[in-house]
Order: C-alpha cells, then structure tokens, then sequence
C-alpha cells in the first residue's frame, strides 16, 4: 500500500507539461498514478482477505498464513529481480520465473502422475503466456526497451 501511495503522489507531483499544450490526459505521471492506485486497491482487498473469524467470532489475522511461504516468496522475486533479469532477456526470465513460483506454489505433490503433468503443463503455459504478454504490454504499448 506504501509503494501505491508513493506511486501516485509522485505521478501526481511529475511535470504537466502544459506549456507545450499537451492534452491533461497523456501527463507523464498518468501510468503512475493509475498503478499507484491498482496497487492501494489491491492492498486493501489483500489484508481484507487475511482476516478471518474463528467459531467464537474472535478474528483471526493471517490465518493460514505461513513465514515459510513468505520467505520463498521473497527469496523468487529477489532471485528474479537481481539474478534473472539482465542474465536471460526479459522474455525468458519472466517465463522461468512464473513457471518455477507455479510449480513451488500449486504442483500437488501428494498428486498421481496426470495431476502432476497437468500442473506442469498449466505452470508452462501461465508462464508462457505472462512472458508473452507482459513483453507484448511494455514494448508494443508502452513503448519501454526490456533487457
């Protein structure tokens, strides 16, 4: 929510550009303010998600919660930031790492063989296709050179 806010207060504070007679609707701090807002609203509906009530109504934070998980969640995307992006093109470091957090995170290991091939299957595709997409997004659209 922090990281939200600090996006749009400083897409907010970004240059306008009036001076140039640039249309209010392509400012430059306009990507940042709207992702500095998904982020808050995503943030609010994450811990929102977190509370949950036990029989007496008591609530509980961070139920089913585990500092494992959070600790190899943190350790793939530092892993992916500082050790596959610039190693691997963007294309290929983001398909390896959407594959192994899927297959960290949801391959069933108590699973028989088809579970166990459809989930590497489906973690293939998903990062695959988050490769394909987001590189499609950055360098079609919003016209950014990946590494």
């Amino acid at each position: 929510m922090a990281l939200g806010m600090a996006m749009s207060i400083g897409g907010w504070q970004m240059d306008r550009l009036e001076i140039r007679k640039i249309h209010p609707a392509s400012i430059p701090g306009l990507v940042p303010i709207v992702l500095g807002g998904l982020l808050i609203i995503c943030a609010v509906l994450l811990l929102r998600s977190t509370f949950k009530s036990d029989e007496d109504g008591d609530a509980l934070i961070m139920s089913g919660g585990s500092w494992a998980r959070l600790a190899i969640t943190g350790a793939l995307c530092i892993f992916y930031a500082l050790g596959l992006v610039g190693w691997l093109s963007y294309f290929w470091a983001t398909a390896v790492f959407t594959f192994a957090f899927c297959m960290i995170f949801s391959f069933p290991v108590d699973g028989d063989l088809r579970q166990k091939g459809i989930a590497t299957l489906g973690a293939l595709a998903l990062g695959v296709g988050i490769a394909l997409g987001s590189s499609y997004l950055f360098q079609e659209l919003f016209l950014v050179r990946l590494p």
